[in-house]
């Protein structure tokens, strides 16, 4: 006798986190971590994955999604920048009562933009989706990204499906339906304006090491020539508007990268456009806060903004 297959259950697609490569762990510290959850696929293309840590906590607490960095072309969602321990980030983030999603992309080399925001959504979307799986407040996201990462932290803060961006910036990965908004945005020494930096000198390659492709031209592809409008659509301040969340920008004052500028200009036109935003020079300090003395209150300070703004307090 034949048996009928079963009935298929409407899970979605990628899959809900209970059907996540590694079942979720309750560490000692009272931390539920699921990871590397695939939160979208694409032919192709590696999988995206995402870990998701939550705090012990009578109610499902907000979250806080970090955005690492790598010029777009590396990086990892478990690492911060060597300047920052991970001990001292994720601490700072689970021990304010927050969850910490951490996401991986696709990198330019993989996909030209807008892929890389693509991806950032479409974790959105997944967490927002299975938000009771994960025990997670969806309603109160913040993204937090360094460099690369702050980036698109920017862009995911400024861009939504029915307002400056559209659906352009939206795409169609992974799972579809649910918003991308999010309520905060917490920006280290991120890029705001490419079209300046397209020609900025890159730091020469060590002795001995391959030579390194411009991240910009890497993640903007198409020619030369195309760049220039190619720029545009790759930079947070071409979608400053007047309902973007609280942003804190920090930013070395030394960052031969990145230079300050790009902060100082991102600042100025969110508050043109009447938004709150927080600028915050690290004196002397390059790319990564190479030179800065006090990485602690750096990251307690990002912690904290995140905090006032989930928490419904904000300034002017």
């Amino acid at each position: 006798m034949t048996q009928s297959p079963p009935a298929q259950l409407d899970l979605g697609w990628p899959p809900p986190p209970f059907l996540a490569p590694v079942p979720p762990v309750v560490g000692g510290d009272g931390v539920t971590r699921f990871e590397g959850v695939t939160y979208a696929t694409s032919p192709g293309y590696r999988p995206r994955l995402l870990d998701v840590q939550v705090p012990a906590s009578a109610t499902p607490p907000p979250v806080v999604l970090w955005i690492h960095g790598g010029g777009w072309m590396e990086g990892d969602r478990r690492y911060p920048p060597p300047t920052v321990p991970v001990e001292l980030l994720h601490g700072s983030v689970l021990g304010a009562g927050f969850a910490l999603v951490s996401i991986d992309y696709r990198h330019s080399l993989e996909a030209p933009f807008p892929a890389q925001l693509h991806d950032v959504k479409a974790a959105i979307r997944y967490i927002r989706r299975f938000a009771g799986s994960f025990g997670i407040d969806t309603d109160r996201i913040a993204v937090w990204g360094e460099s690369a990462g702050g980036h698109l932290a920017a862009l995911a803060g400024l861009t939504t499906a029915d307002g400056p961006g559209g659906a352009a910036m939206e795409g169609t990965e992974g799972v579809l339906g649910e918003p991308t908004a999010v309520q905060a945005v917490v920006d280290w020494y991120g890029v705001h304006e490419i079209a300046s930096l397209l020609a900025h000198p890159m730091p020469p390659s060590p002795p001995g090491a391959a030579e390194y492709p411009n991240p910009f031209a890497a993640l903007l592809g198409g020619t030369e020539d195309e760049r220039t409008d190619l720029a545009r659509a790759a930079s947070p301040v071409t979608y400053v508007g007047a309902g973007a969340p609280p942003f804190l920008l920090i930013h070395g004052t030394k960052d031969g990268l990145v230079p300050y500028s790009q902060s100082e200009l991102l600042a100025a036109e969110l508050r043109t456009a009447g938004c709150e935003v927080t600028l915050t020079p690290v004196d002397g300090a390059d790319h990564i806060f190479l030179g800065s003395p006090d990485i602690v209150s750096i990251v307690g300070d990002s912690v904290a903004f995140i905090a006032g703004r989930l928490n419904g307090q904000s300034q002017p």
